[in-house]
């Protein structure tokens, strides 16, 4: 069997059956430490549809590819070309470019590392010819040791092959039909379907780096905040290793916590705990009039001779989350949330990291006044994140998994984002089948998981059931619920929204005494489209909806179960080709181009009355 059979009838990995190479700490460089970035213009081919493994049957990773076309990475490769076949192509594609390596690395006996930030979703990469790490499902970095594979002072080439295809054993699902019905499709013809409704973008998403380590270098770092009166803590713990994984127990450790150019505190030792007077904490944007306030940890690796062998730094921000007696708090205040559900997409470059775009979003998140956004459906890029801690945004970091969870899928996500200020929560799922019996144990035993990884943040579940079935929802601590009152439901009717809204929101509170928060609510538009009165896909309508539901979360949020209010989406955002989708779905404030509607104006109003609020709040203190 081939490698397309492997995918598509076993996807063995997902259930625990292959060796994952998780990334631990993000590359980065300091005295001890070198990145060399692998982004550019790669090569790129796909493989023939009625020979999908020919690739690895003809070892492409082993020569210059053929017949290959120009890809810029990172990006999605479906919206680059001209070409319909390009765009909607399901299965395996190949990647490949060169790269030179300096001599002196192979002379400073150090050891090097390939790092993906995501490939979506099946991952084999090879450098020259040698298997180096496969990784399976998207929106998670993943690395490889390639210190004994690499050519020093030389030219070295890596390829990568990418499969796209999604199946019921997936992360996220879909589902491959084999068609036999040759009056309507040639013979051999396969359909890839999915049910969630954003375009199943592929190809080397985020950045690729090689980076070096010394022999001994620090491998991990954990860090829990916490706080007490004014003062901060940070308990930290440093895990190290070497390149041929043989720890010297003589290695030690150096902590050093920065202020600016200052130094606060030092400690010696590999875990502990730093205790802040006077302390400035991590706030959000209108909490604090300094909001995102981080102090830099610097690890030191030291030989028992006293010599540094490894030097890393982590910015932390300190911060307290409560959610144990209702509500929502941080450092000991409430928390109100006022965002968006996003996602990460955008013309040409799809789901490709694009520093250009960031901070746009972020400027338009600022000029809107929110405070918060759920990466739905899956872990957004480290560097979107990395500006969430420095500005004081609020993230709810999902799952990747819209209809299926997976508990490898959290233990990468906490791996990954467990030091970040910023992530207020777990997300486990965005609108799964808990109505079915099994969801009852399976979210029990996920949840407990997710907190043995970590049990400083709440955990969270998106949900679309109603209250009376949901089996999942006892399980976590906090509920999201995603309801289209006027929209999905009940189409036009807006009179409605406040009665169904309030009962809602009352309904779930009262049978879980569990805080809530709406996580959707929306209706398309398309800009520029106007009636009078409002009718259904006008921007009109779209303002008149968010206005009714402004009503019912006004009398909410006087509850200190009700915690706060997300709209569904912050912009537009492309989908499969359907004919209930127009080029997309339009329910986002801002166009795809991050142009402002009409509803992102009456939400800035909205927003910047209850940031007002807030400031009011903090003037007091």
């Amino acid at each position: 069997m081939g490698h397309g059979g492997v995918l598509l009838d076993c996807f063995c990995v997902l259930l625990g059956c292959a060796v994952i190479t998780s990334a631990l700490l993000y590359p980065q460089e300091s005295e001890t430490r070198e990145v060399k970035p692998l982004d550019g213009v790669w090569k790129f081919r796909l493989s023939p549809a009625d020979k999908p493994d020919q690739g690895f049957d003809e070892e492409w990773y082993n020569n210059e590819l053929k017949e290959w076309i120009n890809m810029p990475v990172p990006s999605s490769f479906n919206d680059i070309t001209v070409h319909a076949n390009v765009r909607d192509y399901v299965g395996w594609v190949w990647y490949q470019r060169d790269f030179f390596v300096p001599k002196r690395w192979q002379q400073d006996n150090i050891g090097v590392y390939l790092r993906f930030g995501s490939v979506h979703y099946t991952a084999i990469v090879y450098v020259n010819g040698h298997l180096v790490t496969e990784h399976y499902g998207g929106h998670l970095p993943f690395q490889g040791e390639v210190t004994n594979l690499l050519n020093y002072g030389a030219s070295n080439r890596v390829s990568v092959a990418v499969n796209n295809t999604l199946t019921t054993h997936t992360i996220p699902q879909g589902s491959v039909l084999h068609t036999n019905d040759t009056d309507m499709y040639p013979k051999g013809y396969i359909l890839n379907t999915y049910t969630f409704d954003f375009f199943n973008y592929a190809g080397i998403h985020r950045p690729v780096v090689l980076y070096t380590v010394p022999q001994s270098y620090i491998d991990d770092i954990t860090v829990q905040t916490d706080v007490e009166g004014e003062t901060g803590i940070i308990k930290y713990e440093v895990s190290h290793n070497t390149v041929g994984n043989d720890v010297n127990e003589s290695d030690h450790c150096k902590v050093l916590l920065i202020s600016g150019s200052k130094i606060l505190l030092e400690n010696i030792g590999c875990s502990g705990e730093l205790r802040i007077t006077s302390a400035k904490l991590w706030w959000p944007v209108y909490m604090h009039v300094s909001p995102g306030h981080r102090y830099k940890l610097q690890v030191f690796l030291v030989s028992q001779d006293g010599n540094y062998l490894d030097i890393y730094s982590l910015y932390v921000g300190i911060r307290k989350l409560d959610w144990k007696n209702g509500g929502l708090k941080l450092n000991h205040k409430a928390v109100y949330l006022r965002g968006f559900g996003k996602h990460e997409d955008s013309n040409i470059r799809g789901k490709g990291l694009d520093f250009p775009l960031i901070v746009r979003d972020y400027n338009l998140i600022e000029w809107v006044g929110a405070n918060s956004f759920r990466t739905s459906h899956y872990p957004y890029a480290e560097e979107i994140l990395e500006m969430a801690d420095m500005l004081g945004i609020m993230v709810i970091d999902e799952s990747p998994a819209v209809n299926l969870e997976h508990k490898r899928v959290m233990e990468e996500l906490v791996q990954r984002d467990k030091n970040r200020a910023c992530v207020i929560m777990w997300s486990l799922s965005n609108e799964a089948r808990t109505l079915r019996q099994q969801a009852g144990p399976y979210y029990s035993e996920l949840v407990n998981y997710t907190k043995s990884l970590d049990d400083s943040r709440p955990i969270t579940f998106v949900t679309n059931q109603g209250y009376n079935v949901d089996n999942a929802a006892e399980h976590v601590d906090i509920i999201g619920v995603n309801r289209y009152s006027a929209w999905y439901s009940d189409t036009g009717l807006l009179d409605l929204i406040p009665r169904q809204v309030m009962s809602l929101i009352t309904e779930w509170h009262d049978h879980f005494n569990k805080s809530i928060y709406i996580s959707e609510y929306g209706a398309d538009a398309i800009s520029g489209l106007h009636t009078l009165p409002a009718f259904t896909w006008t921007e009109d309508f779209q303002v008149d909806l968010m206005k009714r539901h402004f009503k019912a979360f006004d009398i909410l949020r006087k509850e200190d179960y009700f915690i706060g209010e997300m709209i569904w989406n912050f912009a537009d955002f492309a989908t499969r080709q359907d004919y209930t989708r127009v080029v997309g779905n339009h329910k986002g404030m801002f166009t795809r181009e991050r142009q402002p509607k009409e509803s992102a104006y009456a939400l800035r109003a909205r927003f910047e009355l209850l940031a007002e609020e807030e400031i009011k709040k903090v003037s007091k203190l």
